[in-house]
């Protein structure tokens, strides 16, 4: 199974940008179904209300249940105060498998830290070129799952890229995921310093193609199962940890799968969950 660990999708409400404004899930799609990929990652654009992003993206995921997995965006310092009552809900209702906070808007605190613990969610931390947060979090929190996007910058910050591949040699519960990142070594240098079970393929979609930026893993020449745990097994075995709501409605731990594992046991996104909102 190849997971996309990184869309965005829906509306924004900024409208200051393109990326802000609107993510459409059409072409992206088509693209990545071609590109052999199974299953996508989607969160909120920037929005002033995450509450109403988050119902807004369940709307979207219940209508490719089998194709997209929802992560709630929250904002740290204006949802202070009620982040875990937002988590709650994206997770037993809508079976949302991850939190998404952006640092161009506020790094994560403990409250955000504590609801991915109690549901045991990944946490996808766009640091925005400044990795050096993720000193406080990942050892403060080892038992959460941090994955730094862009391998801590969409800039090309070669000094975030390298002080990102540190962390995943030093933490074990980081991560970085590919998406967005243009010089190639430095995905060379992240494997080879801390192994394929420390990657994540993302796509940054629906603006960069997910088709290209799955081809910068195969071009990384690894063997079979290496390049597979970063395509897809990593994801799924961070995914597959998340308390989700069963088909009764009772809430429940997943069973911890293996890095080959699939997700076709757990519920789809929406599939069982959704209800008119």
């Amino acid at each position: 199974m190849i997971i996309d660990f990184h869309c965005h999708a829906g509306k924004g409400n900024t409208m200051t940008a393109p990326w802000n404004t609107d993510a459409p899930l059409g072409a992206y799609l088509r693209r990545a179904r071609a590109a052999g990929i199974d299953r996508t990652v989607v969160f909120p654009l920037f929005h002033d209300n995450y509450d109403r992003a988050n119902q807004e993206l369940a709307r979207l995921i219940a209508r490719h249940p089998d194709r997209l997995i929802g992560f709630a965006f929250v904002h740290a310092r204006r949802d202070r105060g009620r982040i875990r009552a937002m988590v709650e809900r994206a997770v037993t209702r809508w079976n949302f498998r991850g939190i998404k906070v952006h640092g161009h808007e506020a790094t994560p605190g403990r409250e955000v830290c504590e609801a991915a613990r109690a549901f045991h969610l990944p946490l996808l931390v766009d640091v925005a070129g400044k990795p050096s947060i993720i000193e406080m979090l990942a050892p403060e929190y080892r038992d959460v799952n941090f994955v730094v996007p862009h391998l801590g910058s969409f800039a090309d910050d070669w000094r975030a890229h390298q002080q990102v591949i540190d962390q995943l040699v030093r933490h074990p519960n980081v991560y970085g995921d590919t998406s967005g990142v243009r010089r190639f070594d430095y995905l060379v240098q992240a494997v080879s310093r801390a192994g394929a079970h420390k990657i994540i393929y993302g796509s940054d979609g629906p603006w960069l193609h997910p088709g290209v930026e799955i081809e910068k893993v195969r071009l990384l020449g690894l063997s079979g199962p290496e390049q597979m745990l970063i395509l897809g097994g990593n994801a799924v075995r961070l995914l597959s940890l998340a308390r989700v709501r069963n088909r009764t409605g009772k809430t429940c731990q997943s069973k911890r799968a293996e890095p080959t594992a699939s997700l076709s046991n757990l519920p789809s996104g929406g599939r069982f969950l959704f209800r008119k909102l």
